[in-house]
């Protein structure tokens, strides 16, 4: 049964009829997720990475700024965008599964044995996956709420952390990885949902 006096437990909205019985929308929770690293290092199974995540960033997206002196003022239009590198904390487990994979993936980039680097990007670029999930589990397998699918991905930078006697905690890795390109799927609930393409003259906007 439906209790009413929660249902106003939210922003009340302007002119939304709706918002009376509303109530407050469940929020996407950060412990409930799963990164998948596509086509990393070379041994199987890569699942092994997944298990051992402990915490991961979401893409990060900036534009340039391109500045237009006009008479009294200035105008600014967006430029070129970047997207920033993710950082990975991975525990680094005694089966060494983690850090062979993370190995066998600098590798691919670099073999620092033989001193000799991969040809070209396809030789070693993977594909990265961070899904945000519902709860589920066990025999209510969990829904997928979102994703974020990394495409051209590679390791930036690496860093097998510290050792100390001090302190109990399992000993990490943290990956900073770099990518060409980010999507939110489901398709069209985020970045790279369908927008039309308008075509204008003025550098102002509306």
């Amino acid at each position: 049964m439906a209790i009413s006096t929660l249902s106003k437990f939210t922003v009340p909205l302007a002119n939304d009829q709706s918002s009376a019985s509303q109530g407050l929308l469940m929020p996407k929770l950060q412990y409930r997720f799963r990164a998948i690293l596509e086509n990393f290092g070379v041994s199987t199974p890569r699942s092994e990475l997944t298990k051992q995540v402990m915490d991961i960033t979401r893409p990060q997206l900036s534009f340039d700024t391109v500045t237009l002196d006009v008479y009294n003022s200035k105008v600014y239009v967006a430029g070129k965008h970047t997207w920033e590198a993710i950082t990975i904390n991975l525990r680094d487990d005694v089966n060494n599964s983690v850090s062979k994979l993370v190995g066998e993936q600098i590798q691919k980039q670099f073999d620092f044995f033989e001193q000799s680097s991969a040809a070209s990007g396809i030789d070693y670029k993977f594909t990265g996956r961070i899904e945000m999930l519902d709860g589920g589990n066990g025999s209510s397998a969990p829904n997928v709420l979102e994703t974020w699918e990394l495409y051209g991905a590679y390791i930036e930078n690496v860093n097998y952390n510290s050792l100390a006697y001090n302190v109990s905690e399992p000993a990490t890795i943290t990956l900073q990885v770099r990518y060409d390109n980010a999507i939110q799927t489901p398709t069209g609930t985020g970045i790279g949902t369908a927008v039309a393409r308008t075509i204008g003259t003025l550098s102002t906007g509306g």
